[in-house]
């Protein structure tokens, strides 16, 4: 087996996903060629994956979701376009992953949906949980507490 060796070192990968009836993946290309200034824009069947500096990815995928904010998303990806270890050119087939992939486009038109009833009562939209953050982790309910629920409920 030969050595990795990286090449894109220093650089962040994401994806943006598009579940806009209004807007397509070579739309959001288009804009991305449009606002990038040196990333690496690499067009798939879903969307996009835009690799470059940080403080770069960040600002094409901020121009990209004003372009429709309820129905453009993005994921973090953990290699770059091409990478040996992941690239289906070098496995054959679908990459590891793509089946994820494909079941959270499914469930897209959902997120959409609840984001625009958040806009449409004037709620503000949730926060993006930080990179790494699980779920909130509950008080576990005690004995005593359970105990005490459980009588209040039988006659």
């Amino acid at each position: 087996m030969t050595a990795y060796e990286p090449k894109l070192v220093g650089t962040i990968t994401k994806y943006v996903f598009t579940s806009s009836p209004t807007i397509t993946a070579a739309d959001l290309a288009v804009r991305a060629y449009e606002v990038s200034q040196g990333a690496m824009i690499k067009e798939t069947c879903f969307g996009l994956m835009v690799n470059g500096s940080e403080a770069e990815v960040n600002r094409i995928v901020a121009e990209l979701r004003k372009m429709d904010p309820t129905h453009v998303f993005v994921k973090f990806r953990a290699f770059p376009p091409g990478d040996p270890r992941r690239c289906r050119a070098n496995l054959g087939g679908a990459r590891p992953g793509f089946f994820g992939l494909e079941h959270e486009s499914v469930v897209l038109p959902y997120i959409s949906r609840g984001l625009e009833v958040l806009e449409e009562k004037g709620a503000p939209a949730p926060e993006p949980a930080a990179a790494g953050a699980g779920p909130k982790k509950e008080k576990k309910l005690s004995m005593y507490a359970l105990k005490k629920l459980i009588d209040a409920q039988e006659p």
